[in-house]
Formats: structure tokens, sequence, C-alpha cells
């Protein structure tokens, strides 16, 4: 992924996103969750930090995501674990800019 640092990368229509569903985009190998809650858009790596659980099927609810595997809650917005589990995934930049939604790599 070191090829991408500082890149802006086109991954969806912001029409495709619908609040409380989360949609898997694949950039390079990287399985990202994208997530659209109270208007913004998040992202985050579509990996649960215990056991690997794909994100994008989790239950999403406010700012939270909920892995299907084992139900960690997960802030979308910083990727922190919530509650007595402990761990972070990774959060992606987002930018929508005439109705595309683009990562950005820092």
């Amino acid at each position: 992924m070191d090829t991408l640092q500082g890149k802006k990368i086109y991954i969806l229509d912001y029409a495709e996103l619908r609040p409380h569903l989360a949609k898997e985009v694949i950039v390079g190998e990287q399985s990202v969750a994208v997530f659209l809650t109270d208007g913004e858009v998040h992202a985050v790596e579509n990996s649960c930090p215990h056991r690997g659980g794909p994100l994008s099927q989790g239950l999403v609810s406010g700012r939270y995501v909920f892995c299907p595997l084992h139900d960690w809650k997960i802030d979308v917005t910083d990727g922190v674990v919530q509650g007595a589990d402990e761990g972070c995934v990774k959060t992606f930049e987002t930018s929508v800019e005439d109705g595309a939604v683009y990562l950005i790599y820092q």
C-alpha cells in the first residue's frame, strides 16, 4: 500500500451508500468497509482485530459497527474497539466530491 501514499482514489458513488449498511470496496489488495453515518462517510479496514470478521457484514448502529462473528463494537470514526474488548482497526480519510467518494491515503 506504500505506493498509494498521498493519493486520492475513487471508490464508489455517494448514492450507493445507505445509512446503517456498510459497503465493501477493494483498493489494491486491501478490503475496506465504507459507512454512511449522520451524513458523513467513514472507512475502516474490513477486518475485526479479534478474529478477522468482515466488518462490512456487521450491524451498524449510530457510529458503531458490530462484528458479525463475535459482536465486538467498533467506532467507525476512529477505529477504536469499545467496552471491555481492546484493539483498533485502521481508518481511512474520505472525501466526497461531486457525488463521488474517495479514499485519501496519508
